[in-house]
């Protein structure tokens, strides 16, 4: 009798040696095994004639062994063990470096079919350490995994077929979470047939058939536990809020808002008002106008009687905020303090009292917010800025802070509607898709470093007319990446002496990274925006938190290494004031995928559609893992290939909840299960 929970150490051919490499594939479970599936597959069904082999590309091959040559002991200790094959075009020499069991499983006289890399001449082709199979196995496709030391892919398959057979022994062991007739509608294989499929396909069709059966399981989980996240937050208010008319705010400003933002601050109203704590993310391109929104929602926050606090990535960011947030709420009244590690001794008491008695209305931070020493007198709205950087589980100690108050998340990273039904379907969703007067688009060019002076020329320019420059750059120091590109790439502290220094001789150029000490960078930021620097030589660090409307050119080098929102961000920093601004795209990379992306970054400044092309030509990258830390990881499902499907598996995912609100039914016991299992390995978020 086999369990989906019973622990992968007691199959059969596993022990506790096993177990603890298969651990370090996180395999724990005959589930956790059932669920590893296939990055590829190894299509056997038509082999190369020898001859016709293409040279060192992986390919598939049929061969006779004809013989057995002895062993031969090389330096290093290493032993050969070498198998003379070949058909009617030509001969094949097989090597095996100790591993003489591979080659005495080959018998002579018998027919393979060989799976590698072949090299070697026209009269006698060669392969090292080739995967085989007999060539009247009837396998046409053979799994491959992602693995790890003294793990194959063979010996995995055999532990699926092993564990495959004990469960189909267990009545009731493979319970399918989806329900009969969603598979039925979507003509989707029940559980066990799609594992069968996956594991071991008699064809291409069955193998895609039982991915996308898994993509839309796995899709349809997510949004049922997003889903069920959302209708938990939507409890009783803690910060039930009356007076909601933000007026006065606008009347104290010295500008008028967007009519973008106007509708906003009108959705944070109606959710104040509500009897649910809000749970909003507001999104925006760089430039927006975000934090006027999150301003007037502290303002009625005051209003009532509330404490508002604000979270934000670095500290960088946080004092931006806070000085912003000073100037636009000093003439109402309230005060606003920054909070971050940075604070310290008797200045960070004096602070910690102010907020603890109320003093403090506004309170802007970095996660030092979050820390066990920071207590509210009456906290109702907190506000998480650059949300992907803090992700779920962040979000969640921040409303720890009080009794379910209500939450704004931030994001100038705009992110196209299908990526955020999967990273954000606990929450409304506010747009801000209009820029304040004022803001021209940045012009956008592409060059080669061969213009490097020409443009250095252009940066001289714009420096004697009384402007100033951003220079990016990808690394610290040279050797921080050990990939064979980093060779190309330009290092900050190296490109600051030897480049920027020798092309703009006489200028005050500072230089900005991540290593720098947070007092560090607040000095040279503070140099930049007062005017006390004319470049700044930086990493990405200037990605969020830069307000310089004097700045009027962004420099990116090697650009080819960014995704084309990292490149929009980075523009964002410039444009901010009335001159006009440009950002120029540095890279010599002759890719025709490469010039293309950023070509069309050249051709448009709208945040969104930079988002949809990053998406579809790059995928979805880090938006997943550990950046959106308490969401499950996609293993199967694609965000990019598998957009409508996204779509579909969300309207199911309601349509199922408003039959059977928190999954209770007892034909959705399996599914209850599989969508807690998924947020449990997320890293702990409860969807119950």
């Amino acid at each position: 009798m086999t369990l989906l929970s019973d622990s992968i150490q007691y199959l059969k051919g596993v022990g506790e040696k096993r177990a603890g490499q298969l651990a370090r594939l996180g395999l724990f479970t005959v589930g956790d095994l059932l669920r590893f599936y296939p990055r590829d597959y190894i299509d056997y069904s038509l082999p190369y004639p020898l001859a016709s082999a293409p040279y060192e590309l992986p390919c598939v091959v049929r061969a006779t062994v004809w013989g057995k040559q002895a062993p031969v002991r090389v330096r290093g200790g290493r032993t050969l063990y070498r198998v003379n094959a070949g058909d009617d075009t030509a001969g094949l020499l097989i090597t095996f470096f100790n591993s003489p069991y591979a080659a005495d499983k080959l018998e002579p006289e018998k027919d393979y079919l060989f799976y590698g890399r072949v090299g070697g001449g026209l009269g006698r082709r060669e392969m090292v350490s080739p995967v085989f199979i007999p060539a009247d196995s009837g396998t046409p496709l053979t799994a491959v995994y992602h693995l790890t030391g003294g793990v194959t892919s063979a010996y995995l398959s055999k532990l699926v077929k092993t564990a495959l057979s004990g469960l189909a022994g267990t009545p009731g062991a493979l319970a399918d979470p989806l329900p009969e007739a969603l598979r039925a509608r979507y003509r989707l294989p029940e559980l066990a047939d799609a594992l069968q499929g996956i594991h071991f396909p008699a064809s291409r069709a069955e193998a895609d058939g039982a991915r996308r059966r898994f993509a839309f399981e796995e899709l349809f989980c997510l949004e049922l536990g997003m889903k069920l996240l959302r209708s938990r937050n939507r409890r009783a208010s803690g910060a039930p809020m009356s007076r909601c008319d933000p007026e006065d705010f606008y009347a104290s400003l010295p500008f008028a808002p967007t009519g973008a933002q106007r509708r906003a601050v009108a959705e944070l109203c109606r959710d104040f008002g509500g009897q649910a704590p809000m749970n909003r993310l507001l999104q925006g391109d760089v430039g927006s106008g975000k934090t006027l929104v999150a301003a007037a929602g502290m303002a009625m926050a005051a209003a009532n009687g509330y404490q508002s606090v604000l979270m934000a990535p670095t500290e960088i960011l946080a004092a931006q905020h806070a000085s912003t947030l000073e100037q636009m709420l000093r003439p109402l009244g309230l005060r606003v303090a920054l909070l971050t590690g940075s604070v310290k001794g008797k200045a960070r008491r004096a602070l910690l009292a102010a907020v603890a008695a109320g003093e403090a209305e506004v309170v802007v931070g970095t996660h030092a917010v979050l820390g066990k020493d920071v207590s509210f007198a009456r906290l109702g709205f907190a506000v998480v800025d650059e949300q992907h950087r803090f992700g779920v589980r962040q979000r969640g100690l921040l409303a720890e802070k009080a009794e379910d108050p209500h939450l704004l998340v931030m994001s100038a990273t705009p992110i196209p509607r299908t990526l955020s039904l999967l990273l954000f379907g606990e929450l409304d969703v506010s747009i801000l898709d209009e820029l304040p007067p004022g803001r021209t688009p940045v012009r956008t060019l592409a060059v080669g470093t061969a213009l490097r002076a020409r443009m250095y020329g252009f940066l001289e320019k714009q420096i004697a007319a009384g402007r100033q420059v951003f220079i990016v750059c990808p690394l610290i120091e040279q050797g921080d990446d050990a990939s064979p590109a980093a060779a190309e790439m330009q290092a900050v502290t190296a490109y600051r002496e030897e480049v920027a220094a020798k092309l703009l001789p006489g200028r005050r150029i500072g230089l900005l990274h991540g290593r720098l000490k947070a007092a560090e960078k607040a000095e040279v930021m503070r140099q930049f925006a007062q005017g006390e620097l004319d470049a700044l030589c930086s990493t990405t660090v200037v990605e969020v938190g830069v307000d310089v409307p004097n700045a009027s050119v962004m420099v990116i080098e090697n650009a080819e290494r960014y995704g084309l929102s990292a490149l929009h961000q980075l523009r964002g920093r410039v444009g901010r004031g009335a001159a006009e601004s440009f950002c120029i795209l540095v890279s010599d990379h002759d890719s025709p995928q490469v010039k293309e992306r950023l070509a069309f970054l050249c051709r448009t400044s709208d945040g969104f559609a930079v988002a949809q092309y990053d998406l579809e030509h790059r995928g979805p990258g880090d938006f997943f893992g550990r950046r959106q830390h308490g969401l499950p990881t996609l293993r199967v499902a694609d965000a990019a290939s598998d957009a409508r499907m996204i779509e579909t598996a969300a309207a199911e995912a309601e349509a199922l909840l408003a039959a059977d609100p928190a999954l209770n039914a007892p034909g959705h016991a399996a599914l209850r299960r599989e969508v807690d299992s998924l947020f449990r390995e997320a890293g702990g978020t409860a969807v119950n």
